[in-house]
């Protein structure tokens, strides 16, 4: 079953990877003037890019909900970091050396995170109470990153957005699991109520600030913070909150404070590398150059 999973889990990362690009363009579409609104809400969702990005990102929600049925969230969520060089693949062109290496650093980090947890995680079920504590973690921590954003323009603004979309889907991803579980193990009239209108929540609210991300900046800078966050968010909660890991030594606390430490560099020399940012750059020092009237 767990090879089934992570089967599921990588077709989802690559539905991740496109469904964030087509989505990406069609908000540019609908935001060339000025940022997004909920006024510009209604042409967005007739925009066809955003259509048919929406269409893949639901294909990649229902590959992980497949996954999350048959293997622990510590084993599934840090797989969606496979969409951050395969989007980087649809945009290879636009990156520069330093990019290239963000993306492989960030990706190779997150890998090493995902070998060294594999052989600690355990099948544990989700309770109520733990439901709770996680809910609200998470929903602190977006609504600091949501504070920064505000506070923030360019890309620190979109790189805050799309860390609180994956704290968000981190959340959604040990809802999902909660489901799921109980729906398989237990039966539909044991169905989680509570998690099931929490999933729901959390699901919509990320991905209306992955909107507002794409918005702000480009679309591998978003899917970079988004997919680091993500698993990270749902490994902490399935380690600390929900005791899937079987036991927790320095050494192993040490390697993924490395590894953590590696993907938040690479997505920060991402962020400053990718052209879009040195556009903005560019413009900037000309526009300070430029002789006053």
């Amino acid at each position: 079953m767990i090879g089934l999973a992570v089967t599921f889990a990588v077709l989802g990362a690559a539905c991740s990877a496109v469904g964030a690009q087509w989505q990406h363009r069609g908000v540019r579409a609908e935001t060339t003037e000025s940022g997004l609104t909920l006024r510009k809400l209604g042409r967005l969702v007739r925009n066809p890019q955003w259509l048919r990005g929406f269409g893949v990102l639901f294909a990649c929600a229902v590959l992980q909900v497949l996954a999350l049925t048959f293997a622990p969230v510590t084993v599934v969520a840090p797989i969606v970091v496979l969409a951050l060089p395969m989007v980087a693949l649809l945009n290879a062109r636009e990156l520069d050396v330093a990019g290239w290496v963000a993306v492989a650093a960030t990706t190779a980090a997150i890998a090493v995170f995902v070998a060294r947890t594999a052989g600690e995680v355990t099948e544990r079920e989700v309770t109520p109470a733990s439901v709770f504590v996680a809910g609200q973690a998470v929903g602190l921590g977006v609504a600091l990153l949501c504070l920064l954003a505000a506070l923030g323009r360019g890309v620190l603004r979109c790189v805050a957005l799309a860390m609180a979309a994956g704290a968000a889907y981190g959340l959604v991803a040990v809802l999902v699991r909660d489901v799921t579980y109980t729906v398989r193990v237990e039966g539909v009239s044991q169905l989680p109520v509570v998690s099931l209108a929490g999933l729901v929540v959390a699901f919509l609210t990320g991905s209306w600030l992955i909107q507002l991300g794409y918005a702000a900046g480009p679309p591998d800078v978003v899917v970079g913070a988004q997919t680091m966050v993500n698993p990270a968010v749902a490994t902490a909660i399935g380690f600390a909150v929900l005791g899937e890991a079987g036991g927790i030594t320095a050494e192993f606390v040490t390697t993924l404070a490395v590894c953590g430490a590696i993907a938040v560099t690479g997505i920060v020399v991402l962020a400053r590398h990718h052209p879009d940012a040195i556009e903005r750059r560019g413009l900037r020092r000309r526009a300070y150059r430029a002789p006053s009237p």
